[in-house]
């Protein structure tokens, strides 16, 4: 390999673009369908997906495929939400949003998209590893870094929002941070869609609502209180909350609320204000300021939240403007990002261990 192309990152990681993959003929079956597709590779399996990478024959490149269960895969239901899954991440073209190259039908007539793959890690990831106290975690995804990634978790949000699209599921899973710095906010599947006031199918409905009935969409730690008590009123403003919830775990390594069950969680969602974050974990030495905002967006009125995410991405450019400026916000970020509270840490680790995976 010439000595001017760096290893970046370890050997598989990384595909090489190689001239076979570049000025290779075309095969001479050539085809646009799903016969492009070859080197299926199991990367995970969700309840209803199963994700895989596979090669595009047609273009030399390595991308990743979603499709349904094959028990799914003729569930009215799940059809329609993988499709609008596929269709909202397609149409909401931006650089924080996957880019979905493809949906098709497979050789057995189960529908599948493919999109971008990206590797790196998610944000839930990255948080298990700085409560384990882990020095490198700590160092990298310090405290400013992480800003940068929830600003860029709220572009995506409002542009969604912009095109009258709700995410509802905004969680650590859902972030992806790549290996090259690149933001994703992952999974529309539960998105909430407006329907167009001149479309008649929905003429008499004010959204379109794919949702079963008495299913509430989301994540329980991170469902704002409208959608726990499941009356309709979701709007932007559910997914200010959601981010809230993340912003207040990247600040003190815990969810602003857990119960001990689901359902003491949904009641301190309802109706218990969350400790302030500097309070909460008061080694972490969290600025006042950041804290303010966090506890906005965890308002249990919707009207005293941040009313759109634009409000809430200049609150926190300003932050970051005034602790760059003074200088104290960027000594209390150091600390606040990779201070040792290994202890506390660790403490929170088996307590979480204890109340187990149930609630997301």
């Amino acid at each position: 390999m010439p000595e001017h192309i760096p290893d970046v990152l370890p050997k598989g990681v990384q595909p090489r673009i190689t001239l076979k993959d570049t000025d290779g003929q075309l095969p001479r079956y050539f085809s646009n369908g799903f016969r492009r597709y070859t080197d299926f590779q199991p990367l995970a399996k969700g309840g209803a997906a199963i994700l895989q990478s596979c090669k595009d024959n047609n273009l030399g490149r390595t991308v990743v495929m979603k499709t349904l269960h094959p028990h799914l895969a003729s569930h009215d239901y799940q059809r329609a939400r993988f499709l609008r899954e596929a269709r909202v991440t397609a149409q909401l073209q931006h650089p924080n949003t996957v880019p979905v190259y493809e949906l098709g039908i497979d050789n057995d007539g189960n529908l599948y998209f493919t999109m971008k793959k990206i590797t790196g890690k998610t944000l839930r990831d990255i948080l298990e590893s700085q409560i384990t106290g882990d020095r490198q975690a700590l160092e990298t995804y310090n405290l400013e870094r992480l800003l940068a990634v929830m600003i860029q978790v709220c572009n995506a949000l409002a542009y969604a929002h912009a095109h009258g699209v709700v995410h509802r599921d905004v969680k650590p899973e859902n972030i992806q941070i790549g290996s090259f710095g690149e933001v994703m906010l992952l999974d529309w599947g539960v998105a909430k869609v407006w329907a167009l006031p001149d479309d008649d199918t929905f003429a008499a409905m004010e959204h379109e609502e794919l949702t079963a009935v008495g299913q509430r969409p989301g994540t329980p730690l991170y469902m704002s209180p409208e959608q726990v008590r499941g009356n309709g009123e979701i709007d932007a403003r559910t997914d200010i909350y959601s981010i809230g919830c993340v912003l207040y775990e990247i600040l003190t390594l815990k969810e602003p609320l857990r119960g001990k069950q689901i359902r003491e969680t949904f009641d301190m969602i309802v109706n218990q204000q969350p400790q302030a974050p500097g309070k909460r974990t008061p080694s972490r030495l969290i600025p006042d300021e950041l804290g303010t905002i966090c506890l906005r967006t965890l308002e249990k009125d919707p009207e005293k939240r941040f009313q759109t995410m634009l409000e809430l991405i200049t609150a926190l450019r300003n932050f970051r403007s005034h602790a760059m400026e003074s200088g104290e916000g960027r000594a209390e970020g150091r600390r606040t990002g990779f201070g040792e509270f290994r202890k506390e840490s660790r403490k929170y680790s088996v307590d979480r261990m204890k109340v187990g995976k149930e609630q997301g």
